[in-house]
């Protein structure tokens, strides 16, 4: 078991139970008990938990641990100005690509149907809701199906992926950070996530205002990959001037 899987593992423990005990954990890896804190320790600088005396504790519940139902109903209005500002910046006969999630469904909800678009994405939500459309050629993704957030993954679909370009991608994340770049709650997504970066000529990243400052389960990608972030409300002036210095620009 590699490091991030047994970091994952101990937040699914967090949600489940609340709390864990390195000893628990020592013998649960079979690992070392300073390996464990060295765990916890990075965990902790992510945000996903609190360190006490012998353990950790759950420091909030992770948005992972929602269903993709429950994550609709969450700074749903404010998801829904983003999603108008970016269904606003995709054009007839575009090839589009969108991973998985909450923001990015909502943004394919709002696209005029009347539009020509060629859709690439892993998220099978938007595939079902789009396939009697008959002006998208929708591309699912396939490969392993994660049944809770509905979308699919693993080297098939990376793989396959990599045949592909888009002329815009929307891409949803979970945290946005200076330093520790974009980064998602659930690392299967993660590598897909990357390869859309790289196999699009123009990056949107749709983020709500809770999202910055925020460093999720795993890493995505440097801040610089991004062309555009849309997101509703104004950023803080000093995060703003950063971004633009990797050429990023805010909506």
């Amino acid at each position: 078991m590699t490091a991030e899987e047994r970091k994952q593992k101990i937040a699914e423990l967090l949600n489940r139970e609340g709390s864990v005990k390195a000893a628990a954990l020592s013998r649960l890896f079979g690992i070392s008990e300073v390996t464990v804190r060295k765990d916890l320790a990075d965990m902790e600088h992510k945000g996903l938990l609190s360190r006490i005396h012998g353990g950790a504790i759950s420091s909030y519940k992770p948005y992972y641990s929602m269903n993709l139902n429950q994550r609709m109903t969450a700074n749903q209005s404010e998801k829904n100005i983003i999603a108008q500002k970016i269904a606003g910046m995709i054009e007839n006969n575009d090839t589009v690509m969108l991973n998985a999630g909450t923001t990015t469904l909502l943004v394919f909800r709002m696209l005029p149907r009347n539009l020509n678009l060629s859709i690439v994405t892993n998220s099978i939500a938007i595939a079902l809701e789009g396939a009697n459309n008959p002006n998208y050629n929708i591309l699912l993704l396939g490969g392993l199906i994660n049944s809770k957030y509905q979308f699919t993954f693993g080297d098939d679909a990376n793989k396959q992926l990599r045949n592909y370009h888009a002329d815009k991608l929307i891409l949803s994340v979970d945290g946005i950070h200076l330093e520790n770049g974009f980064t998602t709650y659930y690392d299967k997504e993660a590598e897909i996530d990357r390869i859309m970066l790289q196999q699009a000529s123009l990056s949107i990243i749709a983020a709500d205002f809770s999202k910055f400052n925020r460093t999720a389960f795993t890493k995505i990608s440097d801040v610089s990959t991004a062309d555009y972030i849309v997101t509703d409300k104004d950023i803080p002036d000093d995060m703003k001037k950063e971004l633009s210095v990797y050429g990023v620009e805010i909506y």
